[in-house]
């Protein structure tokens, strides 16, 4: 099999990973994923934040929680009151990208970007796992800054790396093929 299609058809959510850190020769790859998205009119509205002290992890897991508990759906309350989760699955790298707000279609451009990341971690046999939770912490005023994020650019979401626990023997959930006309 091709191995682009590989990589897409075998690429599972990781939420377990070793503390070991990613090398820096695969993390670079995968930022040059993203960087090689698609973008509307060539803009690469995108920002990456690349976060590996665990300090740091830990306090966006904190923060974000906070936020969480105060959220008025009670899934989204009840996880940021668990002590036990942690939104980043103490991933050793949690790289935030972020848009740039007076772009085209940031947010279709950095998705794009993130889709990309994940490939080629699969391809690398590096977990990953796209997190929405990490926006939590951006509720809080100043926390972009704090991370470096440049001014004018607005954190999308959050994407967790790290050698796998464990080997996935899962297989893609069914899909539905029923979801596409031809018009020839």
């Amino acid at each position: 099999m091709n191995e682009v299609l590989k990589a897409i058809k075998s690429r599972r959510s990781v939420r377990a990973y070793r503390q070991e850190q990613i090398k820096q020769e695969e993390l670079e790859a995968i930022i040059e994923a993203g960087i090689y998205a698609p973008s509307a009119n060539n803009q690469q509205p995108w920002h990456f934040t690349v976060i590996q002290n665990s300090d740091i992890l830990r306090y966006i897991n904190e923060k974000s929680k906070e936020q969480m508990a105060k959220s008025e759906i009670d899934g989204i309350r009840n996880m940021g009151a668990n002590p036990i989760l942690d939104i980043t699955y103490q991933a050793p790298t949690l790289v935030i990208v972020s848009g740039k707000r007076d772009s085209i279609t940031w947010r279709a451009d950095c998705a794009a970007a993130i889709q990309n990341m994940l490939l080629a971690a699969e391809s690398l046999n590096i977990g990953s796992v796209w997190l929405g939770l990490v926006n939590f912490l951006f509720k809080w005023e100043g926390e972009a800054a704090k991370l470096g994020i440049p001014e004018g650019y607005e954190p999308y979401y959050g994407v967790a790396f790290g050698y796998k626990a464990k080997e996935s023997q899962q297989n893609a959930p069914k899909r539905d093929y029923d979801v596409v006309n031809y018009i020839k």
